[in-house]
């Protein structure tokens, strides 16, 4: 979808022709309605009007849709249009802390994470950039900007899990991960587009604050796309013990907010390929304008073609 707008406004004026003529048409129905007499209309006319008066009036209103849609054609629309991008750098963020070897995601949330990452992968287009970060107490870039699928998806499938969480210290490993993207061949001045796709179960609880981490995000303007993951049943046993690691995502949601990215939440596996999903078809395309005029062009046509049927429909029963 797309929000109208015009390049020659003015020339929707026109368009007030459109209730002037539809007017005329029910004035002149009118006029014939009062004027006849019964006594003067055929057995045979009594029963082909009737039979033909919802053509005349298909006709007739195809006809008028096709004059407005070719008005507003004439005024050249235009509108905001998805078009895929050439060019991006996505870095995904995901959390290996202990809580993501929780069984509330079958298999657990760390192999459930994965499987969802491997898809993601296969949905960004094949000019991007994708770079691994993975972060536990501490973070790091796994694989730097790359468009060998194959070298990032071996990752995934290697990550193992840490002691706690550092989700501030995850965002800033993505941001340099992020600064490493190799430039265009085409145009080495350019800057690619760039996102960060974070994935937690947890909040921080070791290094700096990922609010902080957040504001820089913003500062570069990279916006981070946050998945909290993980339901309230989640626990892990320790020492013995069952240790309850519910999903936070108040944090997540506040540095997608910060960032100007978008926060989303997955309880299951396929809750989270559908996240990946709309993940990739917002950061896989951007908005452009585009002029439109064609669209109502063709609007135009199928209209004139439906009232050109009815038209020769009545002509060959007409008597």
């Amino acid at each position: 979808m797309f929000d109208l707008e015009f390049i020659r406004p003015e020339r929707l004026w026109w368009l007030l022709l459109i209730p002037l003529l539809v007017g005329l048409y029910l004035f002149l129905l009118w006029r014939r309605a009062r004027r006849a007499r019964p006594h003067q209309i055929t057995n045979l006319q009594r029963v082909l009007p009737k039979q033909q008066a919802w053509k005349r009036h298909v006709a007739v209103g195809a006809a008028v849709l096709a004059l407005a849609a070719l008005n507003v054609a004439f005024a050249q629309p235009k509108g905001q249009v998805e078009v895929p991008r050439e060019r991006a750098t996505i870095v995904l963020a995901i959390d290996v802390s202990r809580s993501m070897i929780a069984e509330d995601v079958a298999p657990n949330r760390l192999a459930a994470a994965k499987s969802a990452a491997q898809d993601f992968l296969q949905m960004l287009p094949t000019g991007f950039n994708v770079a691994l970060v993975s972060f536990a107490g501490t973070a790091a870039v796994v694989v730097p900007p790359t468009t060998d699928r194959g070298v990032v998806s071996a990752a995934i499938e290697n990550l193992q899990v840490a002691p706690s969480t550092a989700i501030g210290e995850g965002i800033y490993s993505a941001l340099d991960a992020m600064a490493q993207a190799p430039p265009d061949p085409d145009d080495p001045d350019s800057t690619a587009p760039g996102a960060i796709v974070l994935l937690s179960d947890g909040y921080t609880n070791v290094g700096r604050p990922s609010d902080q981490a957040a504001q820089q995000s913003k500062k570069e303007g990279i916006p981070i796309y946050t998945i909290a993951y993980g339901t309230e049943n989640g626990y892990v046993e320790n020492d013995g013990r069952r240790e309850s690691v519910p999903v936070n995502p108040a944090e997540l949601r506040q540095i997608s907010q910060i960032s100007g990215g978008k926060a989303f939440a997955a309880g299951s596996e396929n809750e989270l390929k559908q996240v990946y999903s709309s993940i990739a078809r917002q950061v896989g395309y951007m908005k452009v304008d585009q002029e439109v005029t064609e669209a109502y062009a063709g609007y135009a046509l199928g209209f004139a073609i439906l009232a050109g049927i009815a038209v020769i429909s009545l002509a060959a029963r007409w008597p």
